[in-house]
């Protein structure tokens, strides 16, 4: 019995993990419709696990839950996204100063670095990819604030954004590497940290702001 539950346990973990990287990721449109039934075949396990990690995704605002059992991403209204956007414009500022004084050039050159991959999604019109090395543009740099609390509520909000920045990609219609990146990347390397939170706070929230409009 200890070894089923264990092996729920972890399948669970993995069930969620994945599940959270897709809707993160922009993977699975608003208000796109899930069962834990077919969540199971997908996976090839049992309801248990499927369910559990379900319940952690509705818990953190990446699911909705209606009173009829039915799970969906959610669709966010103009004012949520206006809510999250200025979530972002306050957390993500502050991440960014606190990893300015560990911003090495290593971690200088690992950003321009994903700037080509951001880049080589972009012109591939590869939105699920572009999301992804978008937020692992801005991921790694907040690793070096060394504010695992901020980070954790930051990731919360890219999670609830999800299908939502999916959505915005298409409006967009990108043609190059966001110009905001450039400049985050040409304050890191003169310490400019009034410019570093302004190139942050416009990056994350212009696109936002424009969907909400």
């Amino acid at each position: 019995m200890q070894t089923n539950s264990r092996q729920n346990d972890a399948l669970h973990e993995q069930i969620y993990r994945h599940l959270r990287a897709k809707i993160m990721h922009g993977e699975l449109a608003p208000g796109q419709s899930l069962t834990l039934r077919g969540l199971g075949a997908e996976y090839g396990v049992s309801m248990t696990p499927v369910r559990e990690a379900a319940r952690r995704l509705v818990a953190e605002g990446a699911l909705t839950l209606s009173s009829s059992g039915r799970i969906s991403t959610p669709e966010l209204s103009n004012e949520r996204i206006e809510e999250l956007a200025a979530l972002r414009a306050l957390l993500e500022p502050e991440l960014s100063s606190r990893a300015l004084p560990r911003a090495h050039m290593a971690l200088i050159e690992r950003l321009q670095t994903i700037n080509v991959s951001i880049a080589e999604h972009i012109a591939k019109q590869d939105a699920v990819g572009y999301i992804r090395t978008n937020l692992e543009f801005h991921r790694t740099l907040y690793l070096r604030a060394q504010a695992p609390a901020i980070l954790a509520m930051t990731e919360t909000v890219w999670l609830q954004l999800g299908p939502t920045m999916r959505a915005l990609y298409g409006k967009l219609r990108r043609t190059e590497t966001p110009r905001n990146h450039r400049l985050i990347v040409a304050a890191l390397r003169a310490g400019d940290e009034p410019g570093l939170r302004l190139a942050i706070r416009t990056d994350v929230t212009q696109g936002l702001r424009l969907l909400a409009s």
